[in-house]
């Protein structure tokens, strides 16, 4: 394969994934809306369900959770694909213990993979120019993935823009469903107002 060919596979696979994330983010938009009186106190409450679950299978993210700057928790992404997939979820972002501001995480991903899973996840922002830069920027990262779910247990190494320089730290629990894949992915943070 020439370089120009692996540099054009490598332009369309990323536009492929924003073009995915926005695909996600339409058809959510075209979804009746719905009561959303409570909306804001049910995300809360799935937050201090996931928090507490993640404290308990995980108690070095106690020690975690008190350096942070901030924590996004997202209690439940599902997830599912065969070839092209894609994800959501709601979460919401912490400060000092206390909900600052509601996110939601939509994703496309293309590559090797089927299966659907379900699965939390919470990001430690580990400085406040990290948090900052979150809240601040459109929110959307790329990434690779390999993963393996299986059962109520599952394994998954991942290597996200997010982590390289350890101002952000990415922990992924609860696992659930049956997804092998290895893929490309894009995620895109929006700020809701549930």
């Amino acid at each position: 394969m020439s370089r120009f060919s692996r540099r054009a596979f490598a332009g369309l696979t990323l536009a492929a994934c924003v073009a995915g994330c926005n695909a996600v983010e339409n058809v959510k938009e075209a979804l009746p809306k719905q009561n959303t009186e409570n909306g804001a106190a049910r995300i809360d409450a799935r937050v201090d369900a996931t928090l507490e679950q993640m404290y308990l299978e995980y108690p070095e993210s106690v020690q975690l959770s008190a350096r942070a700057s901030g924590i996004l928790i997202m209690p439940l992404i599902t997830e599912a694909g065969f070839g092209f997939g894609g994800g959501y979820g709601q979460g919401a972002l912490r400060i000092d213990n206390v909900t600052q501001e509601y996110y939601s995480a939509s994703f496309a991903t293309m590559g090797l993979q089927i299966g659907a899973q379900q699965y939390a996840h919470a990001l430690f922002f580990m400085t406040d120019d990290a948090l900052a830069n979150f809240r601040n920027s459109q929110g959307l990262e790329f990434g690779g993935n390999i993963d393996f779910t299986g059962g109520r247990q599952g394994e998954a190494l991942r290597a996200d823009t997010t982590i390289v320089l350890s101002e952000v730290v990415p922990l992924i629990f609860g696992q659930a469903g049956l997804r092998v894949g290895i893929t490309m992915d894009g995620t895109k943070y929006t700020r809701i107002f549930p």
